[in-house]
């Protein structure tokens, strides 16, 4: 029987104590699959006194996970303290330093550092593995890196965070505001205290980025990814999305363009008959269109215990068998570095609804803001008269770009007539 894996864990916050509860619980399973025992060695946290609800005995504590890497009896570290820099890096720069493996589940990290990194780790022969940083338990890293190799990825998309989808489902199940719905998802564990990364999108980005570069075989480029929450989604926006046959989600979509690869997460209007149209509460799901495969869909949990801690498991368990491939499927020194495509130039339909005083001559004043901007109307919806409030006016176009609609609703919100912002939400021919 070959030597034990022996891995050092830093970070024992949920995913951390899932990990060492998987790796207990199905020791016997993982020696099949992995030829040898994997050991956890040394852990590192902030609170030693802290009950996780597992077994830390005969593991060495560090109280820094910068010295558990240096120091700890490892071939591996798993960094699992999260945030682009600080203590996460300089933990992930010191193992790497040190000629050690890397596993880690920290979108935020590889976002920001993803290819200087894989540099790094690749001019030492090391693995830098990542399957728990995009998805939770969906297996979407391996996938496009292997399952997908022989393909040229022409689009992909996908739900990326579970907190939005969760609010976004609930607003459209029971008429509920955003705010209302907001404060009952932290009430129930879905959201944070401060849950700016989820609702504003940022999360969502940080995984678009890493899995645009496995996609497309180009450079992270998270400065590139147009990044849009959920905050401005109303109950009547969900309302309308139903009576035009969509459902509003929260996607970040990368794909091929005649500009480069555009690179975006914000609210969209996706068509009933889609698949992820169906993706509901906490889950996530991948979409990835290849030219040889067609269409791929990949649906699970995003996040928790179990299933992060799967993903991190996954990736010990090729380490233990010597699997190694590229970081991000092609050698770091041969990712492309072209030039994301503007958001200026993404063409698409448009769902737009503004409130407005409802008196003669308003539809024309709008129409006549698009006309000019050589936007076409596909439908108009408009509710009855109300006496003491503004009325929805509601628009969706045909392809227009998104600049011209930028400037026709930045000149029609001027209009006296309008009494709220504009909103504007994506159409997406999925």
């Amino acid at each position: 029987m070959s030597k034990p894996l022996k891995i050092a864990i830093a970070g024992l916050g949920t995913v951390g104590a899932g990990t060492v509860k998987l790796l207990h619980e199905q020791r016997e399973l993982i020696l099949r699959r992995a030829g040898r025992a994997i050991q956890v060695t040394a852990v590192s946290a902030r609170d030693k006194s802290k009950d996780r609800g597992v077994d830390l005995s005969g593991m060495r504590w560090f109280d820094d996970p910068v010295a558990l890497a240096n120091e700890a009896d490892a071939d591996v570290v798993v960094e699992l303290i999260g945030g682009a820099d600080g203590a996460a890096r300089r933990t992930v720069e010191a193992a790497l330093a040190k000629a050690r493996h890397v596993v880690t589940a920290n979108k935020a990290l590889l976002a920001h550092h993803g290819t200087t990194l894989a540099r790094a780790a690749e001019a030492k022969g090391l693995t830098l593995a990542f399957e728990a940083s995009v998805a939770g338990g969906i297996p979407i890293v391996k996938a496009l890196r292997e399952g997908l190799a022989g393909n040229r990825i022409t689009r992909l998309y996908g739900i990326l965070n579970g907190t939005c989808n969760y609010i976004l489902t609930t607003m459209r199940k029971t008429g509920r505001a955003f705010g209302d719905v907001l404060t009952e998802a932290q009430k129930l564990g879905y959201a944070e205290a401060d849950p700016s990364f989820d609702i504003d999108g940022i999360d969502a980005a940080h995984k678009l980025a890493v899995l645009t570069s496995l996609a497309f075989g180009r450079a992270v480029d998270f400065a590139g990814v147009h990044v849009e929450g959920i905050r401005h989604v109303s109950a009547l926006d969900i309302e309308y999305a139903a009576e035009l046959g969509y459902r509003i989600k929260l996607l970040g979509i990368a794909r091929q363009t005649d500009h480069g690869i555009e690179q975006r997460v914000h609210p969209c209007m996706v068509p009933l008959e889609t698949p992820i149209a169906h993706v509901e509460g906490v889950f996530n799901a991948v979409v990835a269109e290849g030219d040889f495969v067609g269409q791929t869909v990949f649906e699970g949990r995003g996040a928790g215990a179990g299933p992060t801690a799967s993903a991190v498991v996954s990736d010990l368990i090729d380490i233990a068998r010597g699997r190694s491939t590229a970081t991000f499927g092609v050698p770091a020194g041969d990712l492309a570095s072209e030039p994301t495509a503007a958001m200026e130039r993404h063409v698409g339909p448009y769902y737009v609804r503004f409130m407005v005083v409802d008196q003669p001559g308003v539809v024309a004043d709008i129409a006549a803001a698009l006309r000019d901007e050589r936007v076409s109307l596909e439908a108009v919806l408009q509710r009855a008269r109300s006496p003491d409030e503004g009325v929805p006016l509601v628009l969706t176009t045909h392809n227009a770009e998104e600049a011209a609609m930028r400037r026709a609703i930045s000149r029609i919100e001027t209009l006296k007539s309008v009494i709220e912002p504009p909103r504007m939400i994506r159409i997406e021919s999925l």
